[in-house]
């Protein structure tokens, strides 16, 4: 044992820098998995696997110092390991997981969000290139720096670390079947901390080499059997031929029917709650995976959740949805129509608008940018939605008695929710955290410019065959939530849930859905609502008209919210299946089939 001891780690071989060197490589995969936990669960650090493939991948960047003395190149190695670590932080504290293997090659996107992208970073990431400053000097103010030394020993120890990390693999199955066997509700977190980044985007390459296969199919359908099924509306219940969706970024609904200081925050929208003819829920579980936005579109309007590494947008923009948009188009002969701020490069917009049945797209050279909010200084949606009103009034999009889905997608509300003094209808005296009172004041800000277009939309002699979706795209607090609900500030006022509201307009049905849903029933329910019974996708998820509905949901991380302590097993894991099921359909392009 001693002998063996002594090849693996020879002291000629593993010198003082090596040792500094290999130290602070192991400290900062160490330091990753701490921090990621910590916005997760520390569940990984129970598995062995977590420290051996630390271990293993310490040896590997090793390699520059171990084996050739470099220790200029160990350096350079060290920080761009910090980059890479610290980036996937960052996405972590807004995606909840580490960046897809094929978004690196997006990393032009970013620059339309470089606030939100700053706002991620926080001081503990310093501690990665602090770490690397400190082996550097270490190994500068070394005396006796030892020549390159027979490399075979050190290929030995990386040769047994990884025979262990490859046996610990093949009892559960080869690495796939391993990481796959993480992929529920208690572990789904587990993987980067357990087998490195690297690890990760290795899983990611094995999955986009899946084929399918009867398996798969056999999967989906005996999932979908068990799905609950449609059920329609009485006949006594009017058809609309118009849906307007507001897609408004970033609202929660904790700031609806609100007042602080004598403020209210959001009296537009208000006062639309009071109509009785709206529909109201203001639980709606944020279900928006890597493609945020762009995910809650497909949630929505395609009726599935999102897949579980990266963007459909991305990946999949060619595939076959069936959509609102198409279904409307099949039985009302709508026109659909996307209005954006945004370029239609950001998120793939312009494919996916095609993929779901859009027939006209407003994009970022369509609109005079006359007020300009948020780090990129881009349309703000008070000028927005003056501009909609200027070209509906002149015809140039929607014209009246014309059916069609039409729909609004905000940017102002985007995060860091910076807004212009001058564009600001409400101040705040109180101690409250600046990232609740610019929350608080953006929201504001939106709703005053949502009134205008509804006021619009009121006078048009459409206007009773018109119902109006208004729906934040996401939440929008993310990493900020826990600090901002335990601050004195905010813990009475800021929800502790990711919940978005559901306000729908002109309902042929009124009420108020006080349970919780998730992103993904809206577009059951809008289907129930629309009077699109023959349409054959009745989506992934279930109609909160249908009175035996569950008042729950899952979310992309597992987390269950709402009330299940009624609920059977069996249907809490039919509703957890559902994200994997849907991840299948789109990879698989199952629509299409």
């Amino acid at each position: 044992m001693k002998s063996l001891v002594n090849s693996l780690f020879p002291k000629k071989l593993w010198t003082r820098p090596t040792i500094v060197f290999g130290g602070g490589l192991f400290f900062k995969f160490i330091l990753f998995n701490i921090i990621w936990c910590m916005q997760t669960t520390f569940t990984s650090f129970s598995f062995p696997e977590l420290y051996l493939n630390a271990a293993l991948a310490t040896l590997v960047l090793l390699v520059p110092y171990a084996c050739f003395r470099k220790g200029w190149l160990q350096c350079v190695v060290m920080f761009l390991l910090d980059g890479l670590l610290t980036a996937n932080l960052m996405y972590s504290r807004t995606y909840y997981s580490a960046i897809p293997l094929d978004s690196y090659g997006l990393a032009g996107n970013l620059s339309d969000f470089t606030a939100s992208v700053y706002d991620s970073l926080r001081w503990t990431d310093l501690l990665f290139p602090l770490s690397t400053l400190a082996c550097l000097y270490l190994y500068i103010t070394e005396k006796n720096k030892p020549k390159p030394t027979i490399k075979w020993h050190y290929l030995a120890t990386t040769g047994f670390v990884l025979l262990l990390s490859v046996g610990l693999n093949t009892i559960k199955g080869g690495y796939k079947a391993a990481y796959d066997s993480l992929q529920n509700a208690n572990y789904h977190t587990c993987g980067v901390p357990m087998y490195t980044l690297f690890g990760h985007l290795y899983y990611n390459a094995l999955q986009a080499k899946d084929i399918y296969t009867p398996q798969i199919e056999e999967t989906i359908r005996t999932w979908q059997a068990e799905q609950p099924a449609y059920k329609p509306l009485p006949d006594s219940i009017p058809a609309q031929t118009n849906l307007v969706v507001i897609l408004c970024e970033s609202l929660e609904s904790w700031v609806l029917e609100r007042n602080v200081e004598g403020h209210e925050i959001t009296p537009c929208l208000n006062s639309l709650l009071k109509e009785p003819t709206t529909l109201f829920a203001p639980k709606v579980l944020t279900q928006v995976a890597g493609g945020r936005s762009i995910d809650c579109q497909l949630l929505l309007n395609a009726g599935m959740l999102p897949i579980k590494s990266g963007s459909y947008s991305m990946k999949y923009p060619t595939n076959t949805f069936f959509t609102l948009t198409q279904a409307m188009k099949e039985k009302y002969g709508a026109r659909g129509y996307l209005l954006t701020v945004d370029k239609q490069i950001v998120w793939n917009q312009g494919a996916v608008a095609k993929a779901f049945g859009i027939d006209t797209l407003l994009t970022k050279p369509c609109w005079i940018l006359d007020e300009k909010v948020g780090s990129r200084k881009k349309l703000g949606d008070e000028s927005f939605f003056r501009q909609c009103v200027e070209k509906l009034k002149k015809g140039e999009i929607w014209k009246e008695n014309e059916p069609a889905y039409f729909q609004c997608v905000t940017y102002s509300g985007h995060n860091p929710f910076i807004l212009p003094e001058e564009s600001r209808r409400i101040t705040f005296k109180g101690d409250y955290p600046q990232r609740m009172k610019d929350y608080m004041c953006m929201a504001n800000y939106t709703d005053h410019a949502i009134k205008q277009f509804i006021d619009y939309l009121k006078t048009r002699s459409d206007y009773s065959r018109t119902l109006i979706v208004i729906t934040g795209d996401h939440e929008g607090l993310a990493a900020d939530r826990i600090p901002l609900c335990h601050s004195d500030g905010g813990k009475d006022i800021v929800s502790d849930k990711p919940f978005t509201p559901l306000i729908i307009v002109n309902s042929p049905i009124g009420m108020r859905y006080e349970k919780v849903m998730g992103q993904v029933d809206m577009y059951t329910t809008l289907l129930n609502l629309m009077k699109l019974d023959g349409y054959p996708w009745k989506g992934i998820g279930q109609s909160i008209l249908d009175p035996d509905k569950a008042p729950f949901a899952i979310g992309p991380q597992m987390n269950v919210e709402g009330d299940i302590r009624h609920i059977p097993a069996k249907e809490k894991e039919h509703a957890e299946k559902a994200h994997t099921i849907s991840d299948m359909m789109i990879r698989y392009n199952y629509l299409a089939r």
